[in-house]
């Protein structure tokens, strides 16, 4: 069992990151649908929140299916953070997150996201403000360290759950080290296993298939396993994880039947959600991920991209479906 708070989930959890551009209500939806446990908001930025920033403002959208669920927070002032803490608490979220792991240059570079690893200090002082700012439960989402000389995260770990954070998730990489580099889960054992640490210590990245998201819950010995690009085009994996935690043995993959009612599914809650046009738009980037492997499937794709209603989508999908048999080879 997690319990972060108020929040229990029963079983091992699996859940979702929060992803920037990727993780909005029409995407949690089917991830939650597919078994994801906990989820997140994409993250918001405090500045924007508190100038009410319209795009920050949506991103605080959520509907009762997708709880237990966590509104995600960045920025570099501490009071910023803390009135955003106190507006997102507003929508009545389970959980507030601080976002100290997002590395994209224009976001760390101001000492935001992992940007604030290099100033413990002042890391500590805005999450001790932020969890006395609010009564929901606080967690932190970080990484292992500023760059590859300072993997500070088990003093950073301690530090945090001093000042009241209930849960912590650790992404195996530094800020500095690329996506392409495996993640090292090596130092967020090294936190799970530490004596002072009593809250819960879930583990991120590189949680790509059940075999692995095995062995990472037993050699590590983690609360849980959050999961991230894999869920893009992919939300299955929480229904694999879970069968193959509960079973011992992997499930069949996705049959194109329910591949193309899942992106079905997917577009028609984005024009619902975002409108029409910017969802057919934004959803181009998520065929290739939904069809990948498919032997073939680049002519398909390419229509797919072009096409700007649901209705002629819709007809491509259909197309799909009749050329590929339910369990085609996937390459």
């Amino acid at each position: 069992m997690l319990k972060i708070g108020h929040v229990e989930i029963p079983h091992y959890p699996i859940l979702l990151a929060p992803m920037e551009d990727v993780t909005d209500p029409p995407f949690r939806h089917i991830c939650k649908k597919y078994g994801a446990d906990i989820m997140y908001t994409e993250f918001i930025s405090s500045d924007g929140l508190i100038r009410d920033a319209s795009k920050s403002l949506q991103k605080l959208d959520f509907d009762e299916f997708e709880r237990p669920i966590g509104i995600q927070i960045f920025g570099n002032n501490i009071d910023s953070m803390v009135r955003a803490a106190e507006y997102a608490a507003k929508a009545r979220p389970d959980i507030i997150d601080i976002n100290f792991g997002c590395p994209v240059k224009k976001v760390a570079s101001k000492g935001s996201g992992s940007g604030a690893m290099n100033d413990i200090p002042k890391m500590v002082r805005m999450t001790k403000a932020v969890v006395g700012a609010v009564e929901l439960p606080v967690t932190v989402k970080t990484r292992l360290g500023y760059d590859d000389t300072r993997l500070e995260i088990v003093e950073i770990a301690e530090r945090l759950q001093d000042v009241g954070i209930q849960a912590i998730t650790i992404h195996g990489r530094a800020r500095t080290t690329k996506s392409s580099v495996p993640a090292d889960w090596s130092l967020i054992g090294e936190v799970k296993n530490n004596p002072r640490m009593k809250i819960p210590v879930i583990g991120n990245g590189d949680v790509f298939s059940s075999q692995k998201a095995l062995e990472f819950k037993n050699r590590y010995g983690v609360d849980g396993l959050m999961v991230a690009r894999k869920a893009m085009g992919y939300p299955w994996i929480f229904r694999e994880i879970r069968h193959y935690f509960e079973k011992g043995e992997e499930l069949p993959p996705p049959s194109t039947s329910e591949r193309v009612e899942t992106c079905k599914l997917h577009l028609k809650r984005s024009i619902e959600w975002k409108g029409e046009r910017k969802a057919i738009f934004e959803m181009r980037r998520m065929y290739s991920e939904y069809f990948k492997g498919y032997h073939g499937i680049k002519p398909f794709r390419m229509k797919l991209v072009s096409l700007n209603s649901y209705e002629e989508i819709e007809e491509v999908l259909d197309d799909i479906l009749r050329s590929y048999n339910q369990f085609p080879i996937i390459e």
